[in-house]
């Protein structure tokens, strides 16, 4: 570790860091500065101004967080006095990163057990430096010897900040960790704010709720072992009244952690809220040895004054810029085919490589090979866990087909299930013990199989050992990364009483797992699955290309999930298929084109049996995939106007994708269901540069809706918008908006 660091008294005025953009249509600076006179820390992006100071007492306490301020504003700590004898001053603090002590009452940013057993954590600041762009604060206790570091950066696009912590053992004696937080965020007192989040369930994911926050502390989590499909690790606060859509302040904030999981929010007794997020203190327990350090996962915090809509965007496009692999330099999603639904377990090489000739007939650009390829593998029974081409199968191994996949001018990929294992397969045979459990307590199985330890380092080298193998035999572009089924049983016995750091040790090495194939195997892709949207977050999105958003695939279903996920996560991730009807989800029927225009609104696949399709649904699907294309860039790169959002009971919706040179504007109009004399009501577009004239026309062919004119300016489609008098029941409607001169490729590369 550093030594100590420098304090205020150190002859520094100003430490600022200036970042050009060379690709925005204006320069943004992103800047730390410090004041050293009145010890304010101060981080500008974008429009966002976030100011920390040290009072006079020494706490680190938030100072300000929202719209950018002017230089030279007032910003100062001042601590806090005693409100009565039951809310002493140290109470009443509002500190940065608050440890459990002094009577503290909120959630803390870290709760630990000294070797004495005091329990006693002040945190005060000790000093800070710059490491490159990040601004990195130390606090240290009053008089034990630990510290905790904080990190922070700004990005100058977005005024996202990146905030995390590391904790150190100074001392001679072990510490206990018994919760530790990536940050404490504080808002100031008001009368009323609310608090959005998202939850559901397994084919059912992504369903937006807003409760009005109060001192009753409301905590989003998973004790999962992952995210799973239930609380996800994001959260906006809105103020009731002044926030709408579009227009209002919104703080927002998202963990970039895979495993279990806990944010909280609530008001204080003076109508502060207080926030904290970090690893689930459930269950959870971690030996700080002397020397030794901890870090937090990273937490995301950003603002917006523009609504929920502007919230959305900002962090789309950090998450665009700053967190998937390639950023900017991301390839586009291509359009996919994968064979679950038509093959289930029952795959060949024959039949796999007759879907793959229809697939590429239609303009599939990847084929992917699901569940069944593997092992003993004919049901979900067996076979996990043992990574060897099945030969009765693949007689030939993988190869005959990956070569056919790649003459028909399409990329290869395969599904993988590597942290689950089946009682019934070699590897559970040799290593029973490789599977979390308890020592003579049942072992729990969900979906006929069990869980392997991946915190243990021989697991996590034996998995990367396999796959890297079957990587460098094949030539694979694509993995689908899959997990079926969360923890039970957590135990570790090989660890002995420090068991519970399984939690994050289990998903450090998923990390490193997948990190080390990306670096073996330059170009490899990889899609975060889990039964559907059961993993996905800011911190498995930064090792893989795309989310499996949820197995539900009927498309009106997809509508209102597609529309929750785009509340946090970007539309360049979000994969969404067109699959067979009746659909298994709920028994609807519904239109091919119908299915198209719901899965075109993020990144487009098929997962349905070619095999039964009709001279006429190819012709159909070739239709639309080509449309896709001269799409796909605005869709998966562009601005999301969530325009209509599919509340309950509302028979429309619509969503507009503007790209990010403001030259084309794409409209899905989707319609649940009609009745006679139905009133529509005109969709007004947003995004456009009003003083640009666009042309419109159908997307995928066809007359433009009676009434629509074929060219009018920006500020036309926005502020008298259009009318689309849609009949029947599941029937949708794309419109497309390109400014006069712009060009449209739909090339892959971004």
């Amino acid at each position: 570790m550093t030594p100590a660091l420098p304090s205020f008294r150190r002859r520094l005025s100003v430490v600022a860091l200036a970042i050009a953009s060379t690709t925005a249509p204006q320069t943004l600076l992103a800047k730390v500065t410090v004041d050293e006179a009145n010890k304010v820390f101060r981080l500008d992006g974008a429009d966002v101004t976030y100011a920390i100071g040290v009072d006079e007492k020494g706490y680190l306490q938030p100072l300000y967080w929202g719209s950018s301020l002017g230089k030279g504003e007032p910003l100062l700590a001042r601590a806090s006095k005693e409100l009565s004898g039951f809310d002493p001053a140290g109470m009443q603090t509002a500190q940065e990163f608050a440890g459990q002590g002094e009577g503290l009452v909120t959630d803390p940013g870290l709760k630990v057990t000294f070797s004495d057993g005091s329990r006693d954590l002040v945190l005060k600041y000790r000093s800070y430096r710059m490491d490159g762009q990040s601004l990195v604060v130390e606090l240290a206790d009053i008089e034990r010897p630990l510290t905790v570091n904080l990190r922070y950066a700004i990005d100058e696009q977005t005024g996202v900040i990146t905030r995390s912590a590391t904790v150190t053992n100074r001392g001679r004696a072990p510490i206990k960790i018994e919760s530790f937080a990536a940050a404490n965020l504080t808002l100031p007192g008001a009368t009323t704010y609310q608090l959005h989040f998202l939850s559901g369930r397994h084919a059912a994911e992504w369903s937006p709720h807003a409760v009005v926050l109060s001192p009753a502390l409301t905590v989003l989590e998973s004790r999962r072992g992952s995210v799973g499909h239930g609380n996800q690790p994001w959260l906006a606060i809105s103020r009731p009244g002044q926030t709408t859509e579009e227009s209002g302040p919104v703080w927002f904030g998202a963990l970039a952690w895979s495993g279990s999981f806990r944010l909280s929010a609530q008001t204080d007794n003076i109508g502060r809220v207080r926030i904290a997020g970090g690893y689930n203190s459930h269950d959870f327990a971690w030996t700080l040895r002397p020397g030794e350090s901890l870090d937090s996962p990273r937490f995301y915090a950003g603002y917006s004054s523009s609504g929920l809509g502007g919230a959305s965007r900002a962090f789309h496009r950090f998450q665009m810029d700053q967190v998937i692999p390639g950023g900017r330099q991301a390839k586009l999603r291509p359009v996919l085919y994968n064979s679950w639904e038509a093959t289930a377990f029952d795959v060949t090489a024959e039949g796999q490589m007759k879907l793959a000739e229809r697939a590429a007939k239609l303009g599939v650009e990847r084929f992917v090979v699901d569940d069944g390829w593997f092992g003993q593998r004919n049901d979900d029974k067996a076979g996990l866990g043992d990574w060897t081409v099945n030969p009765a199968k693949f007689p030939q191994g993988l190869k005959p087909l990956i070569d056919r996949v790649h003459a028909l001018g399409m990329s290869f990929g395969l599904w993988f299930e590597p942290e689950m294992v089946n009682r019934d397969s070699a590897l559970y045979r040799a290593h029973p013990d490789w599977v979390l459990n308890f020592p003579g307590r049942p072992r729990t199985e969900g979906r006929n199989q069990l869980v392997l330890n991946l915190a243990r380092t021989d697991v996590r080298d034996h998995l990367l050992s396999v796959l890297d193998k079957l990587l460098r035999e094949n030539d694979i572009q694509f993995i689908k990364w899959d997990y079926n089924r969360n923890w039970t049983e957590p135990g570790w016995p090989e660890a002995g009483p420090d068991q519970q750091r399984v939690y994050v040790d289990y998903i450090s090495n998923l990390y490193h797992i997948l990190a080390e194939l990306r670096k073996r195997h330059p170009g490899l892709e990889i899609e975060t699955c889990s039964g559907g949207g059961g993993r996905i977050d800011t911190g498995i999105m930064g090792l893989t290309d795309q989310a499996w958003t949820s197995d539900n695939t009927d498309p009106y279903d997809r509508l209102a999930i597609q529309d929750g996920f785009t509340m946090a996560y970007a539309p360049a991730v979000m994969m969404a298929w067109v699959t067979d009807v009746p659909n298994w989800a709920n028994g609807r029927t519904t239109s091919l084109d119908f299915r198209f225009l719901s899965a075109m609104q993020g990144g487009l696949g098929i997962g349905a049996d070619l095999n039964k399709w009709t001279s006429a649904d190819d012709e159909t699907a070739r239709n639309w995939i080509e449309a896709y294309k001269g799409i796909r860039e605005t869709v998966q790169r562009g601005q999301l106007y969530r325009l209509v959002r599919p509340t309950d009971g509302a028979s429309q919706t619509a969503t507009f994708y503007v790209s990010p040179d403001r030259s084309q504007g794409v409209l899905f109009a989707m319609q649940r269901s009609s009745e006679w004399r139905d009133q529509w009501e005109a969709t007004k577009l947003a995004g456009l540069d009003p003083a640009r004239r666009y042309r419109a026309r159908r997307l995928g062919g066809g007359q433009l809706p009676d009434g629509v004119p074929s060219a009018a300016s920006g500020a036309y489609w926005m502020s008298h918008g259009v009318t689309l008098r849609l009949r029947g029941d599941y029937v949708g409607l794309g419109m497309v908006l390109e400014a006069a001169g712009a060009d449209q490729s739909g090339n892959l590369s971004h």
